[in-house]
């Protein structure tokens, strides 16, 4: 059971850590929000008919409704906005600030009629993750080395944990499946709509056309799709039932040095000491809240990020 374990969780941080870069290529000649519509349309299809087949409960139209509410604060908000910003912003940069999502969560939680407060373990970290992301992505004085981020894929990035924890928060009491996975499939389903309006509303189909797509990005759709929807999703369902809980959490703060390795080594993405020293504070942050959650007994019940 342990080297099961184990290669779950490798296959995990693996897969997860390196779906920004996979994002990165495929939003190069497709339209950011199209791809994400796409790629979620085509995973939750594949959920739900699989767990319709395995004899899950059909779905309530109050399921639906949940589904809807929660799938488009976590994939337009969440991942839609991560694939608008990884036009101008390196992946690597894209998951560090993704992983802030426990944040919000601890701020959320605390401010919700009846949610727990934050204990000093917690507080103590929000202060140092929001210094990380500071050093990051403040005035380049700060470390002392230069960055030329683009403003508004930093915008996108500063908001996407914010409506992922606002639909991770408003998750743990709707009325959804008990079946996770169908769950998953539900909301990728009602994400994948949402999604292809706004791309439709932004204007992304004009002038596009899917012969001018290159084959790095049509791999790098298939790769999240195939890996980052369905292997990680089904890993990550697997974990909860088979791993400690303070195991299957690490996944948190392994994908984003993933995801900047990556970048680095397959993108020729920076990696300097800037980028470092913001990635220890802000991935130490996210460990120290995760450990207090697990003191208090509050594991993290929902993925950080559907990747």
């Amino acid at each position: 059971m342990k080297t099961k374990i184990w290669t779950a969780l490798i296959a995990l941080w693996i897969v997860w850590g390196s779906t920004y870069l996979a994002i990165r290529f495929a939003v190069e000649t497709i339209p950011p929000f199209l791809q994400a519509s796409l790629r979620f349309l085509a995973s939750g299809l594949i959920l739900v008919i699989w767990r319709n087949m395995a004899g899950d409960p059909r779905p309530t139209k109050s399921n639906w409704k949940a589904a809807a509410i929660v799938g488009s604060l976590l994939l337009v908000g969440g991942n839609g906005f991560v694939s608008l910003a990884e036009k101008s912003v390196p992946s690597g940069i894209a998951a560090l600030m993704i992983t802030t999502s426990p944040f919000w969560l601890v701020l959320f939680e605390a401010m919700r009629s009846g949610g727990s407060k934050p204990s000093w373990q917690a507080i103590v970290g929000l202060l140092l993750g929001f210094g990380g992301v500071f050093i990051l992505v403040g005035p380049g004085e700060v470390a002392g080395a230069q960055h030329d981020f683009n403003s508004l894929g930093i915008i996108m990035l500063l908001l996407a944990p914010i409506l992922w924890a606002m639909g991770s928060i408003y998750a743990r009491g709707a009325d959804m499946p008990k079946s996770t996975l169908m769950s998953t499939g539900m909301q990728m389903l009602a994400g994948a709509a949402a999604l292809f309006i706004v791309s439709v509303a932004t204007g992304e189909l004009g002038g596009f056309s899917f012969s001018d797509v290159s084959m790095r990005s049509w791999w790098g759709l298939l790769y999240l799709i195939t890996f980052g929807s369905l292997v990680g999703f089904v890993s990550y369902g697997w974990l909860i039932l088979n791993a400690p809980v303070s195991l299957t959490s690490t996944y948190a703060y392994v994908n984003p040095v993933v995801a900047v390795l990556l970048g680095w080594a397959f993108a020729g993405e920076e990696l300097n000491a800037r980028i470092a020293v913001s990635s220890a504070i802000i991935i130490g942050a996210v460990v120290m809240i995760n450990l207090s959650k697990q003191t208090s007994k509050e594991a993290l019940a929902i993925p950080e990020e559907i990747e």
